[in-house]
């Protein structure tokens, strides 16, 4: 996973999916039709903010990455949404 991070930041300001800047969430977070169809549902029916839904994209790349997949699929965003549920019930 070490070099598929420094393949996909090299040039780049950013060192790490957390330090990412909304045009390279826009550029290395794409999404098919269907994934952001399951995001914008989780948007608004758990009231996500924007902030929000840029974490679950970023979060949705690194299961991505985890699985060695160039592409994020519905699977993958699913699961990034469940783990941001997870998250407020422990806060």
């Amino acid at each position: 996973m070490e070099d598929i991070r420094k393949k996909r930041f090299e040039g780049l300001d950013a060192a790490c999916k957390a330090r990412m800047d909304i045009p390279s969430v826009k550029r290395f977070c794409r999404l098919d039709k269907e994934s952001e169809s399951i995001l914008e549902r989780a948007v608004e029916s758990l009231g996500l903010s924007a902030r929000a839904y840029t974490r679950i994209l970023k979060i949705a790349r690194t299961i991505a990455d985890l699985e060695n997949n160039s592409f994020i699929t519905s699977g993958h965003v699913a699961e990034a949404i469940q783990y941001r549920g997870l998250d407020r019930h422990i806060n």
